[in-house]
């Protein structure tokens, strides 16, 4: 199997997760890169790690929330997104959606429901968005390997002198054949692509 192929694989699937483990172990600093301090762990009863990406961005937190919160605001997702249904939107509040991703031969395409629950904090100002899986609303379906492990989390924390910073953690069960040591090899690229995106956007 090609080995470019799977290190491109793994970064798709990782877009995608919210639970957390209160008995999760500290976070591990792997590395700076464009501004973006990059993070794993080992979450108890898995082989898999988690990520955390954090960064500072020079916005509002009106831009960045509509990017962040707005299920429908899908245009800088990953590029091998094949599909998406919004099922539920309730601005600010909750939203439900549908994933269908296209991965490289020799894996299969990956789907997912989501639904995800949006909180402020009015004390601070802060906003998190977290997500989990949805059952039993889209059946599986054939040819598509379903995501049913994976969590995501974003928060967002307004500073000062229009300074916001954004926190990702996230963690995915890609299922199928995917070996461990390949996805913990390449897991902290997944926040770092999407912090890059995001950036791109909001500032």
């Amino acid at each position: 199997m090609n080995f470019k192929t799977r290190i491109t694989f793994i970064p798709l699937l990782v877009l995608l997760m919210t639970t957390t483990d209160l008995y999760a172990q500290s976070w591990i600093f792997v590395k700076e890169q464009e501004g973006i301090k990059l993070f794993t762990r080992k979450d108890d009863g898995s082989s898999l790690k988690s990520f955390k990406g954090v960064m500072d961005v020079t916005s509002t937190m009106d831009k960045v929330c509509n990017l962040l919160g707005n299920v429908k605001n899908h245009d800088w997702w990953d590029e091998n997104l094949r599909e998406i249904k919004v099922l539920t939107y309730e601005k600010d509040k909750y939203f439900q959606y549908y994933l269908i991703y296209h991965v490289p031969w020799p894996f299969t395409d990956r789907d997912l429901c989501v639904e995800a629950n949006v909180n402020t904090d009015p004390a601070t100002g802060w906003r998190t968005i977290t997500a989990t899986p949805l059952s039993n609303v889209i059946p599986e379906k054939p040819g598509l390997i379903r995501i049913k492990r994976y969590w995501q989390k974003w928060t967002i924390q307004p500073m000062e002198n229009g300074v916001i910073r954004l926190t990702l953690e996230g963690f995915v069960d890609p299922a199928g054949n995917v070996p461990s040591w390949l996805y913990n090899m390449v897991i902290v690229e997944t926040p770092l692509k999407v912090m890059r995106r995001v950036k791109k956007f909001v500032q």
